[in-house]
């Protein structure tokens, strides 16, 4: 944005235009505000005061500048003004924003409390809308500081070009390339430095070994010594993954059954140049450890650092007897949203090829013998495995089925068949067709939803909390209120959630940030009861009566707990460690 200076012209009254970047503007204050407001009221997940805040200042600032653009462009066409009310405008214009601002900061504990309550978190302090405030107005004044050496920048560019074009053109050719040059910063200088730091940051985080968690040495676990994956080429989240999840014992002590000892194979990045010759170790590993002899085979593609949930795993070796074989391949070092912006072709080959070999040798094996074979993904693993088989390719020999929980709102397929639901069904939960190949569940499992109950030969389902924004982010939510906002929400969700013009955009944005802050089963955090279901839908889990399932899940919940109460975040099953 470029004043009256830059154009040459002030008014009679002496006055120069009141813009973003010079005075303070009376409508982008009044825009400010109410966009401000706007930023504090309810949306999916609970917000610490320091998010919340740098979101209000923020909303604040595009407020102030949209205001200012407007004021700016009125003045620029040469529009009819009235210069003798300007300062009781200007002062009746800060009045009314200052009471938008301290209305809207009075409810905006009980609106963070609407989000608190709906997953169960204890309310906010009074003294929480002070903290945000004080926040809103550090990030609005930088912002402010950052968009006056923006104007500076301008002001550099348009002043030579004046002497050889008319000042108009000059104005637009300097505003031009001044967003053109910090566009270029941005996103070619700045972004690429901060991805190779964090690149490495990851690399060296992912190398450590933790004492907790020692190589194994029995010859049928992956990393051990008789293993073809060295132990230290498994990367951080490799070992955890190996070395946690229960043992024969553990699942004996709950089922009062014989258990076997449940094979898990692991690829970390550095075990193999190539995502095939990863995926070519992984099935040699798998065949080593007898894998292809167990009655159920999941091939799970991880999240963006490669990690697994233990909750999905741990719980499906206990519904299955430990008589289960579980195969997963390292992609990225990055989490799961770097790992999208840096490399999303990554996920996607490794999930491709990783399942290429998988059901390339089971076909072959006898139909009677072979385990059934499953796909599962969290979030980006539950995007790059959807992305891991096509269809076509297996028609006459298809998998047995699929669970993919949290999966991004840049999930092709999830997105095609969220948008083709019967209709009169809910965005949030939707039903398609006739329920016998596709399913929606929540923490409620499948509730209202009128399936059978019969599958076909495959069964897929998708586990999604309403509260997730990394499922229901759209880019359209900054102009367009989402189906699922226009429906009754759910049970999990503020009943004061609203949606309001380019600020709600922000608010998910924010939203998938924090979306693993939140307790589990909610947001982005799937619980061990709800994944219980879902395999038990999946796998089609026979042996099994309701009181016992029931007994299964009181046990993680009692292991949630503890894991909490003695703050090993890393350590055990990892629970309360999240590595996507």
């Amino acid at each position: 944005m470029v004043d009256n200076a830059m154009a040459g012209r002030k008014s009679k009254g002496g006055h120069v235009a009141t813009i973003a970047l010079g005075n303070l503007s009376r409508l982008g204050l009044l825009v400010g505000s109410l966009l401000f407001a706007s930023a504090l009221t309810p949306t999916l997940v609970p917000r610490d005061p320091l998010p919340q805040g740098a979101l209000a200042g923020l909303c604040f600032f595009i407020g102030y500048a949209i205001g200012a653009f407007v004021t700016w462009l009125w003045v620029y066409l040469g529009l009819p003004r009235i210069d003798r009310w300007q300062i009781a405008t200007r002062y009746a214009a800060a009045v009314i924003s200052l009471a938008c601002v301290v209305a809207a900061l009075w409810r905006s504990a009980d609106w963070q409390n609407s989000v608190r309550h709906a997953v169960g978190m204890p309310p906010v302090d009074s003294f929480n809308p002070f903290i945000v405030c004080g926040i809103a107005a550090v990030t609005f004044a930088v912002l402010l500081v950052l968009a006056r050496l923006a104007k500076g920048l301008a002001v550099v560019i348009d002043r030579p070009m004046r002497r050889y074009i008319p000042p108009r053109v000059a104005i637009t050719l300097a505003v031009t390339l001044t967003t053109v040059i910090l566009w270029s910063l941005a996103s070619d200088v700045l972004a690429r430095a901060v991805f190779r730091l964090l690149d490495a940051s990851y690399r060296q985080y992912d190398a450590l070994l933790e004492p907790e968690r020692p190589q194994p040495g029995e010859a049928q676990r992956t990393g051990s010594p008789s293993s073809l994956i060295s132990w230290n080429e498994l990367g951080r989240a490799g070992r955890e993954f190996v070395a946690s999840g229960p043992r024969a014992s553990d699942i004996g002590a709950i089922t009062e059954r014989p258990a076997l000892e449940p094979i898990r194979v692991y690829v970390g990045l550095q075990s193999e140049q190539t995502a095939e010759g990863r995926a070519r170790l992984a099935l040699e590993e798998l065949k080593r450890q007898g894998g292809f002899s167990r009655s159920v085979l999941i091939v799970i593609t991880p999240t963006g650092t490669g990690w697994v949930d233990p909750a999905a795993i741990d719980t499906v070796e206990y519904l299955h007897d430990g008589d289960i074989a579980s195969v997963a391949v390292q992609y990225s070092y990055l989490s799961s949203p770097l790992s999208l912006l840096a490399h999303p072709e990554y996920g996607a080959d490794t999930a491709r090829a990783l399942f290429s070999q998988i059901y390339s040798y089971w076909t072959k094996l006898p139909k009677e013998t072979r385990p059934k074979l499953y796909l599962y993904g969290l979030s980006l693993g539950a995007m790059n495995s959807q992305q891991s088989t096509r269809l076509f390719e297996m028609i006459d020999d298809p998998v047995q089925g699929a669970l993919w929980s949290g999966p991004p709102f840049t999930s092709a397929l999830w997105k095609s068949i969220t948008e083709e639901r019967n209709a009169g069904s809910l965005a949030s939960l939707p039903e398609f067709r006739d329920g016998r190949l596709i399913r929606f569940m929540n923490q409620d499992g499948f509730p209202g939803q009128e399936i059978p109950q019969t599958w076909g030969p495959l069964r897929i389902v998708y586990l999604q909390y309403a509260s997730d924004p990394i499922v229901f982010f759209s880019f359209e939510d900054f102009y367009r209120s989402p189906d699922w906002m226009r429906e009754p929400l759910a049970s999990d969700v503020s009943p004061q959630l609203r949606w309001y013009p380019i600020v709600t955009g922000f608010q998910l944005v924010l939203d998938m940030l924090v979306a693993n802050k939140t307790p589990m089963g909610f947001g982005h955090v799937y619980a061990p009861e709800h994944y219980i279901d879902a395999w038990v839908a999946v796998t089609d889990v026979r042996g099994w009566s309701q009181s016992q399932l029931a007994v299964l899940k009181r046990h993680f919940t009692v292991l949630q707990e503890t894991n909490a109460s003695s703050a090993k975040d890393d350590a055990g099953t990892g629970y309360e460690g999240r590595g996507d």
